[in-house]
């Protein structure tokens, strides 16, 4: 989803793109990324491989580990030795939620699920390979070339008429098109570290299903619910909005410009499939 969005914004930005997907070149497989760099001698390497099944990475902490966190940890070594740049994306649940303001850049990691810690260990391990490395935090990522909470929205409200959604958790929904052109503007540059890069303002998976169903102008029952009356395997973050203090940072659009994005995209590689 991030990935497709990426080679996109970054050939449109006049860049020279290989993207391999995780069948094309495993992330951990150390020897095979040595030996795909050396050959392909990268100025950046972009990162958007991931475990991001958040439920299953609880049962299954090692198999998450060996690609969020020994996974990012070879792609930004492999990277350092044939002098790459290279950017990790990472998440909002490295936070625990439970500060009362958006999450920047200095705030202290404590994450609370297994997804967290994996991704947490693929940041520690990016930025211990090499100091030209870019850490870039987002959040609630949605986007057409994959999986996520605005089709899974749709598509419940065409089958039933109604879908229940958790109300008591916060966070700042990213637009991957946004998310895409916004790592691009930042690979241009050589401001290291950490960033905090997702679609601006915050909302509830509550309110975020009901502007769903507003822009897309669809009639559908929405009822809320509970964190704890769902009883996911996964902990999640109460609140995990995130802000920044950086000079000169990149800032998205708002969340709802990306849901709107988000829906005339979809809209139109419907028309596309049809014609």
């Amino acid at each position: 989803m991030l990935g497709r969005d990426v080679v996109l914004a970054a050939g449109n930005a006049g860049h020279t793109v290989s993207g391999q997907d995780h069948n094309e070149l495993d992330i951990t497989d150390a020897g095979a990324l040595k030996a795909r760099f050396e050959r392909d001698r990268p100025d950046v390497v972009i990162n958007c491989a991931a475990w991001t099944d958040v439920d299953g990475a609880e049962e299954s902490e090692e198999q998450a580990m060996a690609v969020n966190g020994l996974g990012a940890g070879n792609v930004a070594a492999a990277a350092a030795a044939v002098g790459a740049r290279v950017l990790y994306v990472s998440t909002d649940y490295v936070f625990d939620g439970h500060k009362d303001s958006p999450y920047l850049e200095v705030d202290e990691p404590a994450p609370q699920s297994a997804y967290g810690r994996t991704k947490l260990a693929g940041e520690e391990a990016t930025a211990a390979a090499t100091k030209a490395h870019y850490i870039v935090r987002s959040s609630w990522l949605f986007g057409t070339g994959g999986r996520n909470f605005v089709e899974t929205m749709l598509q419940l409200a065409a089958d039933h008429g109604e879908v229940l959604v958790v109300r008591d958790q916060v966070g700042s929904p990213t637009y991957t098109w946004h998310l895409a052109a916004g790592i691009v503007r930042l690979i241009e540059s050589n401001s290291w570290g950490i960033h905090h890069m997702a679609g601006a303002g915050a909302c509830s998976w509550y309110d975020f299903a009901r502007e769903i169903f507003e822009q897309a102008q669809v009639e559908c029952k929405v009822l809320s619910a509970t964190t704890d009356m769902l009883a996911r395997p996964a902990p999640r973050p109460p609140c995990s909005a995130l802000g920044t203090q950086r000079d000169g940072p990149i800032l998205l659009p708002d969340w709802r410009d990306g849901l709107s994005g988000y829906l005339a995209q979809r809209q139109a590689e419907r028309q596309g499939a049809r014609a």
